[in-house]
């Protein structure tokens, strides 16, 4: 273990500082965007109860969609703090040089894919929220439409944490921070 270690630290230690620091922010960015996982999960958890909700009180739909709205937009929190963090990291070292160009490119190359991980969220949540409504719908098949609408729009907040990671990956990819 300490060789692997000695090897990694000893060519860190050969490669421009400034590249290394924006490598490393690269990767970070692409890491911070994981944290959106947990909004989408909430969100597409909240999106289904209120679907159920809906399916379960007709006459309740309305309060229920604006209790998961205002929920949802809290549990977006952690996500908009990732997406903020990550940009930071990418846009705050601009101090890199030609010099260490490909490490940067390889570094964004990982980034960018660990970002795209934060899409596990999203995709559960909204699942979720599709299998809440369709117990609901099944329940009461006369309420489809109302308990489908809280379901999308419930959905399309949950897809938040997605989009966030998108952006972010591709920055990493196409944002060409060695200008």
């Amino acid at each position: 273990m300490n060789g692997i270690l000695d090897l990694l630290i000893g060519w860190m230690a050969h490669v421009d500082k400034r590249a290394l620091i924006l490598a490393f922010s690269a990767i970070g960015a692409g890491i911070a965007m994981i944290a959106g996982i947990g909004p989408g999960i909430g969100q597409g958890f909240a999106a289904g109860k209120a679907a159920e909700a809906v399916g379960n009180n007709p006459e309740g739909g309305r309060p229920a969609t604006i209790v998961m709205l205002l929920g949802s937009a809290v549990a977006e929190t952690s996500g908009i703090f990732s997406l903020v963090i990550a940009i930071i990291m990418l846009f705050a070292n601009p101090l890199v040089t030609r010099e260490g160009i490909g490490i940067v490119l390889a570094a964004s190359a990982i980034g960018a894919g660990l970002a795209m991980v934060a899409g596990i969220g999203p995709g559960i949540g909204q699942g979720f929220a599709a299998g809440k409504s369709a117990e609901a719908v099944g329940k009461r098949p006369k309420l489809q439409s109302p308990i489908v609408r809280t379901m999308l729009l419930g959905q399309a907040v949950a897809q938040t944490t997605g989009i966030y990671a998108l952006i972010i990956a591709l920055v990493l990819l196409f944002v060409n921070v060695l200008k």
